[in-house]
């Protein structure tokens, strides 16, 4: 037996595991996720969604709830101890469509469709389920657990939300625990590196009949991505590249005089992704010409971090799954678990349900998982708590 075993074992056996246990709510769960999911909130215009989140902390009893300039949602479950480093428990706010995006659910059988329903409210629902649990069972654990509704996670975001929360609560905390609406059975100990890059082309422009043949910004724009897609990265660390915006141009009938794309990068190491980075640039650098000049600017930087699989909250996070009854898997991913791990934070991210089609208008979770997937949470955040001051960092 695991020492994660032993200690969710031990959990268990108390009366506020049973009545944690009893008093498992999936319609109430079900219910919050649709009232977070109907209030817009994409990444930097999170605050109405902040005020709900606020408003439901305040009502749920925590303590020293409060907003910080970037709409982050912070509350203490109080500890015994409040001095022993804390556990924190965050699920991110925003969103990637729009404010005026239609955000009409839909049920179907064993699914419910609806765009940002399971990145993320599902999860920002997931804190407030964890507190509707531990209140039944008028749980304190040995240390204080910071739950917070953090924003700036999709995008171009840049992990500015969590990141703020460290700088607020960094020296209090012992251990980090990202809650993700569909990610169930995947346990996320290593946070891969990301850069995002815009790439502008900028030329004299013109009209497309009398100054045809002279430079077009979409066109070299254009030329340049097209090398760039031919680029193998290595499988082996893992390295990824996505073209995700291009933009520019003033009307059918005119050389663009400007153009811009906004590029992912990514990898499992950081000296890969450097190199891949490095690329790009003498890519962007060839294609630059005294009547075409390009600019490369870093638009998010990722760090990366990683726990090992044998570190007493991955283990935790695992044997919390097993026995919740859903086999676990160990991932690298970007979360904003990254930010945490990056400053030394023992961290893991995990999920409560399956589902599909994620960041598009008919993103789907699945019903059936919900209960495993919720009680695989409260195994960990409750057992967590009473374990995060003896890790050390």
């Amino acid at each position: 037996m695991t020492g994660g075993e032993a200690s969710v074992r031990a959990f268990l056996a108390s009366p506020a595991a049973r009545v944690m246990q009893a008093a498992l709510d999936i319609d109430t769960l079900l219910q919050d996720a649709i009232a977070i999911q109907q209030i817009p909130a994409p990444t930097f215009s999170e605050a109405a969604r902040a005020a709900y989140v606020a408003q439901r902390f305040s009502a749920a009893g925590l303590s020293d709830v409060a907003r910080d300039d970037v709409e982050n949602v912070y509350g203490r479950w109080p500890g015994h101890n409040p001095d022993a480093p804390a556990l924190l428990i965050s699920a991110h706010t925003d969103t990637v469509f729009p404010a005026d995006a239609d955000l009409t659910i839909r049920h179907d059988d064993q699914r419910i469709y609806g765009p940002g329903l399971g990145d993320n409210s599902l999860g920002v629902a997931g804190l407030l389920s964890l507190l509707r649990l531990w209140a039944a069972a008028g749980f304190r654990p040995n240390s204080d657990v910071w739950l917070v509704a953090n924003t700036r996670e999709e995008g171009l975001g840049n992990l500015d939300g969590i990141r703020a929360v460290w700088e607020r609560l960094g020296s209090r905390l012992g251990a980090g625990i990202v809650l993700e609406g569909m990610a169930l059975g995947r346990i996320y100990h290593a946070g891969i590196a990301v850069r995002r890059l815009r790439i502008t082309c900028r030329t004299a422009g013109g009209h497309s009949w009398t100054h045809f043949g002279q430079p077009n910004a979409i066109h070299e724009l254009i030329a340049a991505g097209a090398r760039m897609i031919t680029l193998a990265p290595p499988r082996h660390p893992r390295t990824t590249y996505n073209i995700g915006l291009i933009s520019g141009g003033q009307s059918v009938n005119s050389l663009a005089s400007h153009a811009e794309l906004y590029l992912d990068l990514r990898s499992e190491d950081p000296t890969a992704l450097a190199a891949l980075e490095s690329n790009i640039r003498e890519i962007v650098t060839g294609a630059a010409r005294p009547s075409v000049a390009f600019a490369i600017d870093v638009v998010g930087d990722r760090p990366s971090g990683r726990i090992p699989v044998d570190h007493p909250l991955v283990q935790l996070a695992s044997a919390a799954l097993r026995t919740a009854g859903h086999k676990a898997r160990f991932e690298t991913g970007s979360t904003d678990a990254n930010a945490l791990l990056a400053c030394g934070l023992p961290a893991v991210t995990v999920g409560m349900t399956t589902g599909g089609n994620s960041h598009r208008p008919d993103e789907y979770i699945n019903l059936q998982p919900l209960r495993v997937g919720m009680w695989q949470i409260a195994l960990l955040a409750s057992t967590a708590a009473q374990h995060v001051a003896g890790w050390g960092r």
